[in-house]
């Protein structure tokens, strides 16, 4: 159940040092695609490759993709048919490990009887839907249950968001820069999803006292955008041209 769609950022407000990095990041992830198009391959297909017959919930690659330097974690999925989103094929969860945070950051605080800490010390950032062509078609945040993560409060999530790199070659370079990039181009969007998701997950305890919200069912996505690449990266280029213009540049 989607609770959420926050409102479009204001790229245009953002500081020009950001917007470049999100211009970057779009020219990053554009000529990820590009390549994979030249010979017919897409970011799924590639995932999947070399992993035999593609079972629904098994994560893929099957150990994860994890970068031991930024910490930095993600897999792919597939729920059934019923369970998917509208056009979704499957998505990539994306996670930071406790090692990657900076130091003294702490679970959120939470009311009397609900524990921030589910043993699992890795914050959930964002989700990446995919279609069945290979491409982004939205963004979306879960409740804790999803995936067992240690729930920390919204603006300290969104604080990691820059600290999301997986700088490695395995086992597969071009799909490790693809999701790299993607968090830096959407940036802006996945923290408003990250604060959409807190809103969320209070409301939905306010509206049913006595029961544990981060593991009730009913409430499974908490925020959901469409995206596309290609419109956030004209997007950022048209802000960059407006700051351009008044003379922020």
């Amino acid at each position: 159940m989607v609770m959420e769609q926050p409102p479009l950022p204001d790229l245009s407000a953002l500081p020009p040092a950001r917007l470049q990095k999100m211009a970057r990041a779009g020219e990053e992830a554009l000529t990820c695609l590009r390549v994979l198009a030249k010979t017919s391959d897409n970011i799924v297909g590639e995932v999947l490759r070399g992993n035999g017959e593609f079972v629904e919930w098994e994560h893929y690659p099957p150990d994860d993709v994890f970068d031991p330097e930024s910490r930095a974690q993600y897999y792919y999925h597939a729920h059934p048919p019923e369970q998917r989103q509208a056009r979704e094929h499957g998505h990539f969860h994306l996670f930071l490990r406790r090692e990657g945070m900076p130091a003294g950051m702490t679970p959120a605080r939470l009311p009397p009887g609900e524990t921030a800490d589910a043993g699992e010390r890795l914050s959930h950032l964002v989700a990446i839907s995919m279609d069945r062509f290979g491409l982004p078609t939205g963004l979306f945040t879960t409740n804790r249950w999803v995936t067992g993560e240690t729930w920390y409060a919204a603006d300290d999530v969104v604080a990691l968001l820059d600290r999301f790199t997986v700088d490695v070659a395995r086992p597969n370079w071009l799909i490790n820069r693809w999701i790299t990039a993607m968090v830096a181009l959407f940036q802006p969007q996945i923290a408003a999803l990250v604060q959409a998701r807190d809103a969320a997950v209070a409301r939905w305890r306010a509206d049913h006292p006595g029961t544990s919200t981060f593991e009730d069912r009913s409430l499974e996505v908490t925020a959901r955008l469409d995206v596309s690449v290609e419109g956030q990266s004209r997007t950022v280029a048209r802000a960059l041209a407006s700051v351009g213009r008044a003379g922020g540049l």
